[in-house]
């Protein structure tokens, strides 16, 4: 029985694109069989890397997408479909990585005192503190519109 406590372990970038099974293996594995996997490779969908004998080896990052592939395909994707949603998901993911890295950039440059962060429950990307309320009361007259601004300075 695994420890509640316990945090999951997470493969590092290298382990994960590792290569490490044969075709045979994933076929089994994923209840497909090697034929298709062939024809996602022949579509571009993956690229398993090749051994010094040209065999096909699979990474677990491989085995992910084939596993999104599968999915995809049993919703009613076709592949051109499902290689569109490939895309994309990569793009999103590469700039959810680029969005994170200005964020640290950020917090570097200005010192940012991440304790200060740990509570924040909304979704605004600079917490606030101390709000003040403006309130603008816009009237028309003869010459154009006016604008006055009202504070709340409690």
């Amino acid at each position: 029985m695994p420890r509640e406590s316990e945090p999951e372990k997470k493969m590092s970038d290298d382990e994960l694109h590792r290569p490490r099974y044969p075709i045979s293996v994933v076929a089994e594995l994923l209840d497909i069989h090697p034929q298709t996997l062939r024809i996602y490779e022949r579509e571009g969908l993956i690229k398993p890397a090749r051994t010094a004998k040209n065999t096909r080896m699979f990474s677990e990052y491989d085995v992910e997408v084939l596993r999104s592939i599968i999915s995809l395909t049993d919703i009613g994707l076709n592949l051109a479909g499902v290689e569109l949603v490939l895309r994309m998901r990569d793009q999103i993911e590469d700039e959810r990585k680029r969005f994170k890295q200005i964020l640290n950039e950020i917090w570097e440059r200005y010192r940012v005192d991440l304790r200060h962060w740990e509570d924040v429950q909304s979704t605004e990307l600079i917490p606030i503190r101390d709000r003040k309320v403006a309130r603008i009361k816009r009237e028309t007259r003869e010459k154009g519109d006016i604008e006055t601004i009202d504070t709340d300075n409690d």
